[in-house]
């Protein structure tokens, strides 16, 4: 059976789902420093371990194997991820799972790692309905928030483009946060997995779909980020501060899950289909000039919410014109402080020629990219050229 075509065909019919006046946590959340016992209990005993393939090479698989077998449980492993979920991949962990039938998946990884395994899950049951089976996620970085949330962004390498998908049933059933995993995070993933949280809480507050649910989720993940962030990106032996933006990445997860994203995550998504710029690293760099268009066109409600982003982290708040600049300045510190790129043109393997000829095809794209629906300012082609233009100089 040709699995790929199928799965092209079925991407292709996902669109956003978006429930207005509904807020709902479909996923159950184990943490603290035991939190990884849980396997030893989960139900069904046949278990697909969908991993990075850094997880088994580093020997961190064994703390989630252990506990499977001190639980008796039976397993196999799927390593078989890639960074953008690429279809084929997807493809292959379908035909895995379609073969070995088993009643529960777990998920450990980055965001790519979950993603995959949303989409694996999601594609096989629809080619064969076997039965309900659980999904449980572990990151192993703290940015994505995919633990909690109900989309899946994945990739095809021959159009160059990312798809985020979006379905309750792809929501996982129940996460697991466990500070030992993200303990011996390098500091570039530290750096760009936490702008993908600032991201994700900033795009929540503002978006067009807010609600006084995800207002407050996303602006505990944003009082996280200002007090641990650096710290963590400093002092990778701080165990107080990754612990807290492991927590800031699944609250934020939960923020934009109600709330829908925008514009930022609309052009990152083009930025990592065509360059394969690391998605928190495109987000960073697009996130000050997005808060600058943003307000462009004098919207004071959503300059009224990034300035209450910007009281959250202390900074200069005078009136609200003065906090969003405060804001915008904050963020680029933030970034230079961890060793950012601030434009384009510092990613060595981005060519100028390329970039400029790519700039109206991914304008096009950013607008169709499901996450753009939630931007507060309403873009146009054009307005998107020329952001995607100043993040070159």
């Amino acid at each position: 059976m040709d699995y790929n075509k199928i799965m092209e065909s079925k991407i292709k019919m996902y669109k956003m789902e978006v429930i207005m006046n509904c807020f709902s946590m479909n996923t159950k959340i184990y943490f603290e420093e035991n939190a990884l016992e849980h396997l030893e209990t989960i139900a069904g005993q046949k278990v697909l371990l969908i991993v990075d393939p850094f997880v088994e090479e580093s020997g961190m698989i064994t703390m989630i194997t252990e506990p499977l077998e001190r639980g008796k449980k039976e397993y196999e492993i799927f390593k078989e991820v890639e960074p953008d979920a690429p279809i084929d991949k997807i493809t292959q962990g379908v035909d895995k799972m379609l073969t070995y039938h088993p009643d529960v998946l777990v998920a450990v990884g980055g965001g790519s790692a979950i993603d995959s395994a949303k989409a694996i899950r999601e594609f096989a049951l629809k080619i064969e309905s076997y039965g309900k089976i659980p999904l449980i996620a572990i990151p192993t970085t703290s940015g994505t928030g995919s633990e909690v949330t109900n989309i899946s962004v994945v990739s095809d390498p021959g159009s160059k483009t990312k798809q985020p998908l979006s379905s309750e049933s792809l929501t996982p059933n129940e996460a697991i946060l466990a500070v030992q995993l993200v303990e011996s995070v390098p500091a570039f993933i530290t750096a760009d997995t936490g702008m993908d949280v600032l991201t994700h809480a900033l795009e929540a507050l503002v978006s067009s779909k807010h609600s006084c649910f995800s207002d407050a989720l996303a602006e505990k993940a944003i009082e996280l980020c200002g007090t641990y962030l650096l710290r963590s990106y400093r002092n990778p032996k701080d165990k107080e501060a990754r612990e807290q933006m492991h927590y800031a990445s699944c609250l934020a997860g939960m923020a934009f899950q109600t709330s829908s994203l925008g514009l930022n995550h609309g052009m990152a998504h083009q930025l990592g289909g065509k360059f394969h710029i690391p998605h928190g690293r495109a987000n960073a760099i697009i996130l000050p000039y997005l808060i600058a268009y943003n307000i462009g066109t004098e919207n004071k409600e959503t300059m009224r919410r990034y300035g209450k982003a910007a009281k959250i982290l202390g900074l200069n708040c005078f009136n609200d014109t003065m906090a969003v600049r405060s804001l915008i300045q904050w963020v680029k510190g933030m970034m230079k402080e961890m060793n950012m790129p601030g434009t384009i043109s510092e990613i060595e393997k981005v060519p100028e020629c390329e970039y400029e000829s790519a700039v109206w095809d991914m304008a096009e794209s950013a607008l169709k990219d499901a996450c753009t629906m939630g931007n507060p300012r309403i873009p146009v082609k054009e307005e998107v050229v020329l952001l995607y233009q100043k993040l070159w100089k």
